[in-house]
């Protein structure tokens, strides 16, 4: 493999002030921050390979789609599966854009490359009576009353809630007691107003009264053995526990609790528009993934509810 040249102090400069504008800006979270920085960072590398050591700033408004398929091509060769060289391109288009904006540019020749197909992941909910085991199974894995405490009260605001792991680990003390609705702050600083169950309330309450550690206003709701803020990998590990203990399957994660709340409410009935202010998706595209795992009722409420399939003959 040819050794990677160094960026340009140009390139290096024009990252940083992209990414501070998408973080002050946008509310980027670091996680997809550093996703964005590598990213777009390979991409640069390839092109100071494929034009030379002398590529810069201003080289970039001359690419073209050729340019954007030689990377693409690399990078499939390399094993970079659809789903991640989407991301990437995603990422690439992205600063593109700014840059274009900031130097006066044409960007088509690189806006207009394609992106890969590729088969878009369910969320695989479990059912009803899984989510419930999981929930009470999860409160069994630890000999010290506070924390089995602990972790029945996150994983009931997971799957009563549909809050990402990350949201109910922002919980500070602050925010209890619990009210009927709590009002969280997602991805892109993004606010929404949730409500909160009488159970989750009450497994929440069952925790403080636990909880050795002092829940004052400023710090973590959820602590760890040693008084810390929550670290979610052990959340993730009692899941685990969980799981293996009920026997399901590899996919149950904190996360899949989460897609649960949302399967079992579009199940019920729920508004898909509703769903999504709930689980605060900023695209209902994003929120409409929950119909495909749930086809049979849809099928169900065509045929008792529209009129061509209530008068159909019984009879070919």
């Amino acid at each position: 493999m040819t050794a990677p040249y160094s960026l340009t102090d140009g390139l290096r400069i024009a990252i940083a002030d992209w990414l501070d504008l998408e973080r002050a800006l946008k509310g980027v979270s670091e996680n997809t921050i550093t996703a964005y920085r590598s990213d777009v960072t390979g991409w640069l590398s390839f092109l100071m390979h494929h034009h030379g050591a002398g590529f810069g700033t201003a080289k970039i408004a001359d690419l073209t789609i050729s340019d954007m398929r030689a990377w693409m091509a690399s990078e499939r060769g390399r094993g970079v599966g659809p789903r991640s060289l989407a991301r990437a391109l995603s990422a690439v288009k992205t600063f593109t854009r700014w840059i274009a904006e900031r130097d006066g540019f044409d960007a088509t020749g690189i806006l207009s490359a394609r992106s890969p197909k590729f088969t878009k992941k369910l969320p695989r909910p479990l059912t009803v009576e899984a989510a419930k085991d999981m929930i009470s199974t999860v409160e069994l894995q630890h000999s010290e009353p506070w924390i089995a405490a602990r972790d029945m009260a996150v994983l009931t605001l997971l799957y009563g809630c549909g809050l990402r792991i990350s949201e109910a680990l922002s919980l500070t003390g602050k925010d209890v007691p619990l009210s009927d609705s709590i009002r969280i702050t997602g991805k892109g600083n993004k606010e929404r107003v949730v409500p909160v169950l009488p159970v989750a309330r009450k497994a929440v309450d069952a925790y403080i009264l636990e909880c050795p550690y002092d829940l004052h206003d400023d710090a973590a709701l959820f602590r760890g053995k040693r008084g810390g803020a929550l670290n979610p990998r052990l959340i993730s590990r009692v899941t685990e526990q969980a799981r293996m203990q009920l026997g399901l399957p590899a996919t149950v994660t904190p996360h899949a609790m989460r897609h649960s709340f949302a399967t079992h409410l579009l199940t019920a009935g729920g508004d898909l528009r509703a769903i999504q202010e709930l689980l605060g998706h900023a695209s209902l595209s994003t929120t409409q993934a929950y119909t495909a795992v749930d086809t049979a009722r849809l099928l169900e409420v065509y045929d008792a509810a529209h009129p061509r399939a209530k008068s159909a003959p019984n009879t070919p």
